[in-house]
């Protein structure tokens, strides 16, 4: 081992304020450490010198190991740690990440709940209108069944009930009325024609929400857009030609239906844009449901009467069970299909929400010529198909975002 000498006199400057060394036989192998005074930063000794050696004076030096934290003249200086910002971002981005896939599949379930319900719906609604084509009166106890529901959901605290102003009624007011409507007119189409034809006819209602987000939430479509709205109309317009079921009466209310419902989505969520006023979806939906069967009551019983009591279906020859039964069940599933749908809204956009509901009856027009048996010729088949393909035409570029000038 090397042994390096030092000749310790008054002229060392860190030496100075030390006291004199004892030449005590003792110390020989005592430790020293020197700690300059006047450093506020920790100096490591190289390797070479770690290692005990004697020195002329007969004692002898060693440089300790590194410690993590020194002080010097009040200064502290410690070894710089590794930050946890690394850490925690991951754990951010992987919640956020989390998070996503929640909401997707939440999303996904609710577009399902949707379908489903609305399948059932229009189900039994097409056999009751066969037996009972009374539009009117059934819609009202569609309007009656979902505000029995809502109440039972606020007299159970299921939801809790609304405490609302005179002015939020008013701005509700115009979404009940465009929802009775539309429902209404829904009604009477599939009293009148094929379940399959008036949801081709209502695939329409990309065309309408397009004008009426333009007219009232200012997105204007792009010349792509527009260009997808042409095989949808063609479609529409062929399938319609050749429709076996076809008669304007029930054409012309799946295209009421269709103003009337695009209306509702986009005063909805104009409607709910506002913070300030916003109610939550199930709010929302439950007192226009109260409202509309308010608003509809009166018109039911002026033009059609009571016509839901056992004597009068047993005088024109109907089961009364089963019109209740189907009646009951058709009334829970368009509440259900309705609840569903504005839970949809207000998580995405009108558009989206309108592709969406064009998709959902591809899968209603499949079902309902299943079930029913519909006779479908091979153009009618052709028209609908390009009605459909336009309308995924049409959600593939309304992803495309115009370039900013």
């Amino acid at each position: 081992m090397q042994t390096a000498s030092f000749n310790l006199s008054t002229s060392f400057p860190h030496l100075k304020n030390y006291p004199k060394l004892n030449p005590n036989p003792n110390l020989l192998h005592s430790s020293v450490t020197f700690r300059p005074i006047n450093a506020g930063f920790t100096r490591s000794l190289p390797s070479t010198c770690s290692s005990s050696s004697p020195t002329k004076l007969g004692f002898s030096i060693s440089s300790p190991s590194p410690l993590p934290e020194r002080q010097s003249d009040g200064v502290v200086v410690r070894a710089a740690s590794v930050p946890d910002s690394a850490d925690g971002g991951d754990a951010a981005a992987a919640a956020a990440g989390k998070s996503k896939v929640v909401e997707t599949v939440v999303l996904g379930s609710l577009f399902g709940l949707w379908y489903l319900f609305n399948i059932y719906f229009n189900i039994y609604n097409k056999q009751v209108l066969k037996v009972f084509p009374n539009p009117i009166t059934v819609t009202t106890v569609q309007f009656a069944v979902g505000s029995v529901i809502v109440f039972l959901m606020w007299t159970l605290n299921i939801h809790r009930r609304p405490k609302i102003s005179g002015a939020q009624l008013l701005a509700i007011l115009p979404l009940a009325m465009v929802h009775t409507l539309g429902n209404l007119f829904t009604n009477m189409s599939l009293g009148k024609v094929a379940v399959s034809f008036t949801h081709t006819i209502k695939a329409m209602e990309p065309f309408f929400s397009v004008v009426l987000s333009a007219m009232f939430l200012g997105e204007m479509p792009t010349p792509w857009v527009v260009a997808s709205l042409l095989p949808i109309a063609g479609g529409v317009a062929l399938a319609s030609m050749t429709e076996a079921s076809f008669n304007w009466a029930g054409f012309w209310s799946a295209m009421a239906s269709n103003v009337s419902n695009q209306s509702r989505n986009v005063l909805s969520k104009k409607f709910m844009v506002k913070k300030e006023e916003s109610l939550d979806n199930i709010t929302l939906f439950s007192v226009i449901t109260i409202m509309s069967f308010f608003l509809l009551a009166p018109v039911t019983l002026f033009t059609e009467g009571v016509r839901v009591t056992p004597a009068y279906l047993q005088s024109a020859g109907l089961n009364v069970k089963q019109v209740y039964i189907r009646s009951l069940l058709a009334a829970i599933c368009f509440h259900a299909y309705q609840q569903v749908s504005y839970m949809i809204l207000q998580r995405v956009s009108p558009v989206t929400h309108s592709v969406g509901n064009c998709v959902k009856r591809v899968v209603v027009i499949v079902t309902s010529v299943l079930f029913f048996r519909t006779p479908v010729s091979p153009i009618n088949s052709i028209g609908t198909g390009v009605a459909l393909a336009g309308v995924f035409l049409y959600s593939q570029v309304k992803r495309l975002k115009p370039k900013k000038a």
